[in-house]
């Protein structure tokens, strides 16, 4: 099984030309495309070739200074390796031809066993606050970068290994990925993409046929899990942390972050470099004078905006489809907005703002879904300091950008919560007692949302129905709650009423946007106890659901199911950083 052709969603189905029911030109382009084998893939290694990397070769945990990255090759144990489950949509973003999966040494060549001709193989060096603190060098630990491809777009794709083996910068750790984790991040970074969120894709998921021996809670009980790997692929892995680790060592490497920023905004932010004075990218410093800063004449400054506006838009998506990260370090942090390195993830399901699947965070929970958008913004502030340590930006230019990410945030947020609703314009009135009473009968978020285009606006039903619509979201509630609720439908109803938009309308819409199948970690935990016995339909049926999450699946509906008792122990709702 394959995941098929790019996801349709309700918002997407319609042809490109309104006026016809012929596929566009664009789509024609698209489908005439040459499709190429693995030998034929048009390699373009721009990371290595105009970077500063490592002066040593060899793999042992050190730190490495005065480098973006280490040139390393995969040096995981294979045996029999077994290929889980491929991506035909992000093949065909690489122009790969999707025969290509049924090659017998596909296994072999991404799990690492054996070289893709034409690849450059490396680690990246970087570094990160990790909960606040900074952690100095970290760096791909287990990842190691095949290359960079460029595709019949002339889009620069990079090919990443995760749990290829050792690199200078593993630590104390083995290099290695197991099916488990591997799974979750494939099928999650497939899932987001669906929902429309960016994110980092995968390409495929290998099994090493070696055993791997991980704490998973860390409490002195390792066991050995099943090996896997997963090829990621990203336009660029670069991070946050890519930029701090080099402003961090000081004076000797500041030369190193401009250099870093000159190749990022060269290759994934060219529109800066070709910036006028038409381009009115100037602001009011807003501190009580009259300067203005012209961001035309600094394209580092207005580099920083773009990715602070970029990150603000990202997690507005997140906090839409209830998505909570898990380790919001500034490692995991993509300069180019990307949702970056599935660990400890979940997907609400009783709507809980103090959410969080990471047992690490417990204690402070500093990475919850409430606080994201806020870790969000401090982030940004760190990765600014690194800018502004290299003067590349000055102070006023941070703030700015701080500013920008929190009006983006906003922006963003509110026109996600009005379409989720199916009104015309925000009423925070309205949303904020939506999400406090869901918060205090702890309501599934994704059921309830797609429930609530059901709601009519006909003002002739009668009071004790007005909750038919919700009752499989609104269960095990008392009289005093069904009054809040009753109280609540009442208003909503009135301004879906005032709005003149029709239920039929406003029911398409809704549904484009919210979600009827998530990727729930109880759903990823099924597929997993499956697959660690041989048995992989379950992953490849999952994602297929996960692959239109908008649309109505006859047969499918189990997966939209509330978690089952089972769900809730540690280990499926709760996990830790460990791999």
């Amino acid at each position: 099984m394959t995941t098929g052709s790019p996801p349709t969603t309700a918002a997407s189905a319609v042809s490109d030309d309104p006026a016809t029911d012929q596929p566009s030109n664009q789509t024609s382009t698209e489908n005439s495309r040459v499709k190429l084998k693995l030998e034929d893939l048009n390699w373009d290694h721009s990371f290595v070739r105009e970077l500063p990397g490592d002066s040593l070769t060899d793999i042992t945990s050190r730190e490495v200074l005065h480098a973006c990255y280490s040139r390393v090759s995969p040096s995981a144990e294979v045996e029999n390796p077994q290929l889980v489950v491929w991506s035909e949509s992000v093949a065909d973003i690489l122009d790969l031809d999707p025969k290509e999966f049924g090659r017998s040494d596909f296994p072999y060549l991404f799990s690492g066993a054996s070289s893709l001709k034409g690849g450059l193989s490396y680690a990246q060096c970087y570094g990160g606050h990790q909960f606040g603190v900074w952690a100095d060098q970290l760096g791909d630990g287990r990842a190691i970068t095949l290359g960079e491809i460029l595709n019949s777009k002339s889009e620069r794709w990079e090919l990443q290994l995760k749990g290829a083996g050792k690199t200078p910068y593993s630590r104390f750790a083995d290099g290695l990925a197991v099916l488990r984790s591997s799974i979750r991040e494939f099928l999650c970074s497939e899932a987001m993409h669906s929902l429309g969120i960016p994110t980092t894709r995968a390409l495929s998921l290998v099994t090493t046929g070696k055993l791997v021996s991980r704490d998973m809670f860390y409490d002195g009980n390792p066991k050995d899990e099943p090996g896997a790997i997963v090829c990621r692929v990203a336009q660029s892995f670069l991070r946050f942390g890519s930029f701090q680790i080099h402003a961090k060592r000081g004076k000797e490497d500041l030369e190193i972050v401009k250099t870093l920023a000159d190749y990022t905004i060269k290759h994934h932010f060219p529109h800066l470099e070709s910036m006028n004075k038409s381009d009115t990218l100037s602001f009011s410093t807003g501190d009580g004078n009259s300067d203005v800063v012209d961001l035309t004449s600094n394209k580092y400054a207005a580099w920083l905006v773009e990715v602070a506006e970029r990150t603000a838009s990202l997690i507005a998506k997140w906090q839409g489809v209830g998505f909570t990260h898990g380790v919001l370090n500034t490692d995991n942090m993509s300069v180019l907005g990307l949702t970056i390195d599935y660990g400890p993830f979940g997907f609400l399901d009783a709507f809980d703002p103090s959410f969080t699947p990471n047992t690490t965070d417990l204690p402070g929970r500093r990475y919850c879904f409430a606080e994201q958008p806020d870790i969000g913004s401090w982030n940004i502030g760190q990765f600014g300091l690194a800018l502004s340590t290299a003067q590349l930006i000055n102070k006023q230019e941070l703030n700015y950008a701080l500013e920008r990410y929190g009006s983006k945030f906003m922006d963003e947020y509110q026109a996600i919560m009005t379409k989720k609703v199916g009104l015309p314009r925000y009423n925070k009135e309205l949303i904020g007692e939506l999400l406090n009473n869901m918060a205090v009968d702890k309501v599934d978020y994704t059921n309830f949302f797609r429930l609530l285009s059901n709601i009519k606006s006909d003002s002739d039903v009668p009071d004790k129905e007005l909750l038919v619509p919700l009752k499989a979201a609104l269960l095990d509630i008392g009289r005093e709650r069904k009054e809040a609720w009753t109280s609540w439908v009442k208003r909503y109803r009135a301004e879906l009423s005032s709005s003149g938009i029709s239920d039929e309308e406003r029911k398409v819409s809704m549904n484009s946007v919210n979600p009827r199948y998530i990727l729930r970690n109880y759903l990823c935990q099924s597929a997993i106890d499956m697959a660690e016995q041989g048995d992989y339909e379950e992953v490849r049926r999952l994602l297929k659901v996960m692959e239109r999450p908008f649309d109505d699946q006859p047969g499918m509906e189990r997966y939209a199911r509330l978690p089952p008792a089972w769900a809730y122990r540690p280990g499926v709702c709760m996990l830790s950083c460990s791999s």
